[in-house]
């Protein structure tokens, strides 16, 4: 039966297909197959064997159970499948592995891995994109509160929020695009970096290896590649759930009962709660917030794996073989979610007109002071007779309106009519549209990049 979570709740069968053990098995061959036509051609071992070493350098011919079986043996995963690789290669077998060190193997499998990986998070990530630009588009001009500090502000629309979440998404793409570079590295260079196994060949060796299985090899390495670049793609993968973290922290906000602006998509037969019939939870955005707390909480152990001692330690090992999967999966988890949540966002304008109005005018009081201050009133003063008319309207519990039919301060400047006109939240948006139309004319190209 499953233990973690990830084996049967979080992750698609795509993703976690990537860090199966099979795949896992099948990338190192992969690799032991390049290091063979790599050696090849350098003119360190036959051709004849180095084909043989590629042919057979399948899970096909090596099968899992065997290499599992010569590990309970030899209590060494990559001896266990070299071991079971020579086994399935006859008399080439004595060629394969030749000069490598484990991590040679492991470290550029890994890469492979993450280079699969990533282009499932990538694909992901400017789908969202996509889903909140045309979100930012279709309420452009849905007028809702403004709030800072929890409390109302200015009015804002629906789609400059959409607008501003697609500039943080689309921020990631080029984070990933940056970052990909100092990922999607391998390394074949011996026990300790010196590739001496292969003498002045080595770095010919490394490239060949390289080239053949579409990465970059590091220019300079130990026994094993720097872990300064697996902690710079987990720390990317929890600036991604931070962010998606923060968009579901907001719709989880607004679907509040006494809010009730935006809601999660809720399934026709989905049970929000077994004993309250009436629920309608934003589980799928919760999940999201929690799952973030755990990926932003590997960042620190993907740190603590830089530290190694000497040409290196095992240290990094096991925690990597948590690390690195859990960190995918969970990934792709939050980032499906957030697109069934804001392909399926409901919207209830309605309320947000109700919500408006709540505090009948007082978050309008900085239109009526810009407006008093662009007829000649002192800009300070106008702010000091708006949050006097304000306070008045709170202790006398009237409407912003009708204190400034009242203030001769005021009606000095501006007529009772006019007033009505600076209230109104429609019309005071400012460029919100015209910044949306920005965002969208900006950053729709890196949807098909």
């Amino acid at each position: 039966m499953p233990v973690h979570p990830i084996e049967q709740r979080y992750g698609s069968r795509e993703m976690r297909s990537i860090f199966e053990l099979e795949t896992r098995f099948q990338r190192m061959l992969e690799v032991e197959a390049a290091l063979a036509r790599a050696l090849a051609k350098v003119g360190m071992i036959p051709k004849n064997a180095a084909e043989k070493i590629a042919a057979k350098a399948s899970t096909k011919y090596v099968k899992v159970e065997r290499i599992c079986e010569l590990e309970r043996e030899v209590q060494h995963e990559t001896m266990a499948l070299v071991l079971a690789l020579a086994e399935a290669c006859g008399g080439a077998g004595k060629y394969v592995h030749f000069g490598a060190t484990s991590n040679d193997v492991l470290d550029t499998a890994t890469a492979i891995q993450i280079m699969d990986a990533l282009k499932i998070v990538e694909h992901d990530l400017k789908r969202l994109l996509g889903i909140a630009l045309d979100q930012a588009f279709k309420h452009k001009n849905t007028v809702m509160v403004g709030r800072t500090h929890g409390q109302h502000a200015v009015p804002t629309t629906l789609g400059l929020k959409s607008a501003i979440w697609a500039c943080e998404l689309a921020r990631h793409i080029e984070r990933l695009e940056q970052l990909k570079p100092r990922i999607l590295v391998g390394k074949m260079s011996g026990a300790v970096g010196t590739g001496a196994a292969w003498g002045t060949s080595g770095p010919e060796v490394q490239d060949l290896v390289m080239k053949d299985l579409g990465l970059s090899g590091a220019t300079a390495s130990n026994q094993i590649v720097q872990r300064d670049r697996f902690a710079e793609l987990i720390s990317f993968l929890g600036l991604l759930a931070s962010i998606l973290d923060k968009i579901a922290r907001e719709i989880r906000n607004l679907q509040r009962t006494e809010i009730g602006e935006l809601e999660e998509p809720f399934g026709a037969a989905q049970v929000g709660s077994s004993t309250m019939p009436h629920k309608r939870n934003p589980i799928k955005c919760e999940k999201i917030c929690g799952l973030a707390r755990v990926l932003r909480a590997n960042v620190h152990a993907a740190l603590e794996n830089i530290v190694l001692e000497h040409e290196r330690d095992l240290s990094n090992s096991s925690c990597e073989r948590v690390l690195l999967p859990e960190c995918f999966l969970l990934t792709d988890e939050v980032l499906k979610t957030a697109c069934d949540v804001l392909s399926g966002l409901v919207v209830h304008p309605e309320q947000m007109e109700r919500n408006l109005q709540l505090t009948r005018g007082l978050n309008m009081a900085e239109a009526v002071m810009i407006e008093l201050t662009k007829r000649g009133m002192g800009r300070q003063i106008a702010h000091t007779v708006l949050r006097e008319c304000s306070l008045a309207a709170i202790r006398k519990n009237l409407p912003l309106a009708a204190v400034l039919r009242q203030d001769a301060r005021v009606l000095k400047l501006i007529s009772e009519e006019e007033i009505e006109s600076l209230l109104d939240p429609k019309k005071y948006l400012g460029s919100a549209a015209a910044i949306v139309e920005l965002v969208i004319k900006k950053l729709k190209p890196l949807q098909r990049t």
